[in-house]
């Protein structure tokens, strides 16, 4: 750290140099530093949640497009009961509806959110083009997605009619497969 030098002149009175800079200069910027900090940290905390919530919307958009081409392409009229069968490969392909990383299990992290989907398995339902089995396709479909942080109060849903809604508190646990919710509102 510089600080002021003094010269000593001949004559007993000291001068005050230019050089370098005083403790008060210092603590001065620090405060501005300290100002701009406490401005600019929520605003970022607000952005990062921003971004989280717009991650979980747009998952919510995949399952609901990924349960249609399922069961329009591959399900014979039946949407997938799980994130495990919709990220399964129909037979020669490579590639499920959704990524691999969505099938790890019934419930998956993504994006700062729990991603989880649901549907009631149908008696009589045909087997699919992945090989899910006979009775195993579902009529309507669930899918939520709850924050893993818990000040973040955004909790985001959809359903088999296709609509993502939003509530502060979860949707998943009484989510209609296919009608509104009782509780939220529709994400626009």
């Amino acid at each position: 750290m510089l600080m002021a030098e003094e010269s000593r002149p001949q004559d007993g009175v000291c001068e005050r140099s230019d050089k370098g800079f005083a403790l008060i200069d210092l603590l001065f910027v620090c405060g501005i530093i300290g100002v701009l900090s406490a401005i600019a940290v929520p605003r970022l905390l607000s952005a990062r949640t921003s971004a989280t919530a717009a991650s979980a919307i747009s998952t919510m958009r995949t399952l609901g497009t990924a349960q249609l081409a399922f069961a329009l392409s591959c399900g014979n009229g039946y949407y997938a009961p799980d994130l495990p069968s919709l990220a399964k490969p129909p037979i020669g392909s490579s590639y499920g509806f959704v990524a691999s990383d969505m099938g790890t299990g019934p419930t998956v992290e993504k994006g700062g959110y729990t991603i989880q989907m649901t549907g009631t398995s149908m008696a009589g339902a045909p087997d699919s083009c992945n090989l899910l089995g006979p009775n195993n396709g579902a009529q309507a479909f669930r899918a939520g997605a709850d924050p893993v942080d818990s000040t973040n109060p955004r909790f985001f849903g959809t359903n088999a009619l296709g609509t993502i809604y939003e509530d502060t508190s979860s949707l998943f646990a009484t989510m209609p497969e296919n009608a509104e919710p009782p509780s939220g509102h529709p994400v626009h």
